[in-house]
């Protein structure tokens, strides 16, 4: 079983830049790709970004692509996204994900994930 712990949340105003962190522990051997995902008050989650085992490969929301920015450290077990040109509507509780099972991608829905952190709130006034 892996514990994903997320940190860096806060409060910012649009146009400000921030970036969240996520370390993983336990049986972190079995890590494979990992991601972001979102959930704002009143609406479903939803994804925003994906990187493969080794990094090679990234996915993006629309919403975020270009903005923002996922990245890994396997060396510590970890997995980051930075977080530009905040908007009011990237407000959301922030949650890091990892796939335990495959290691080789799912694409879409929630990319194979399997594993959930509790969250960090990110609040972006206008």
């Amino acid at each position: 079983q892996v514990q994903l712990v997320e940190s860096g949340g806060g409060l910012v105003q649009a146009g400000d830049s921030l970036g969240l962190a996520c370390t993983a522990s336990g049986r972190t051997e079995s890590l494979f790709g990992m991601g972001w995902f979102r959930q704002a008050p009143g609406k479903e989650r939803e994804f925003v970004a994906a990187i493969s085992w080794g990094g090679a490969h990234t996915y993006y929301s629309d919403s975020v692509k270009g903005r923002f920015a996922i990245s890994r450290d396997n060396a510590k077990n970890a997995v980051y996204l930075q977080m530009n040109s905040l908007k009011p509507a990237d407000t959301a509780l922030y949650y890091c994900a990892a796939d335990t099972r495959a290691a080789i991608m799912e694409v879409g829905g929630d990319y194979g994930m399997d594993s959930w952190g509790k969250g960090t709130l990110v609040t972006v006034s206008s």
